[in-house]
């Protein structure tokens, strides 16, 4: 058997392949590029894109249940809401149940300053009909005419065709709304 010049050198690279692929040829940088990818990560999903999980049909055909989105916290830094906009929000809990890591997404239909109410299902802002081509099942919902603070927004679901007893829905302070869903 003779030994050729490339032969051992062939046999030492096919040994260290599979450490190649899974480090890198320097497994030190590799290392380092991996804890400062995972730290970008927590960042990145824990402080500016929360994740939030649909849970139910309120926001139904917009949002389907069990879908993951994004809300932006940044969004709303240098700018207000605005009429229309999806945010994650955090209402407030019923009294004697505190649940600060639950976030709804809700649709902002009125501004501060505005008021809203519900006439056999059409929202109307200051008495006029709102356009809501998102809107898409047939509604009957009623209520009384609701006069927004200087930092408080109105925000319902999309899905209007269920009970409104079933949705939470109404003003929320401005200190509430979390971010803009991305999607």
């Amino acid at each position: 058997m003779t030994e050729t010049k490339s032969g051992p050198r062939q046999e030492r690279r096919s040994g260290s392949w599979l450490r190649t692929l899974a480090l890198g040829r320097n497994p030190k940088t590799t290392l380092i590029r991996a804890a400062i990818l995972a730290l970008v990560c927590v960042v990145v999903f824990k402080c500016l894109l929360l994740p939030v999980r649909v849970e139910g049909i309120s926001m139904t055909p917009t949002y389907a249940d069990g879908a993951i989105h994004f809300v932006n916290r940044l969004a709303y830094l240098r700018r207000e809401p605005r009429r229309g906009d999806v945010v994650g929000i955090r209402l407030t809990p019923p009294n004697g149940w505190s649940a600060p890591h639950i976030m709804y997404l809700k649709r902002i239909i009125g501004l501060p300053g505005e008021t809203i109410s519900f006439a056999d299902g059409r929202v109307l802002v200051n008495g006029r009909i709102l356009d809501e081509p998102y809107e898409k099942g047939p509604s009957n919902w009623n209520t009384d005419a609701v006069t927004l603070g200087a930092d408080e927004c109105f925000v319902v679901g999309d899905n209007r065709s269920m009970a409104k007893e079933d949705h939470e829905f109404g003003r929320a302070e401005r200190n509430r709304i979390v971010g803009k869903a991305l999607w």
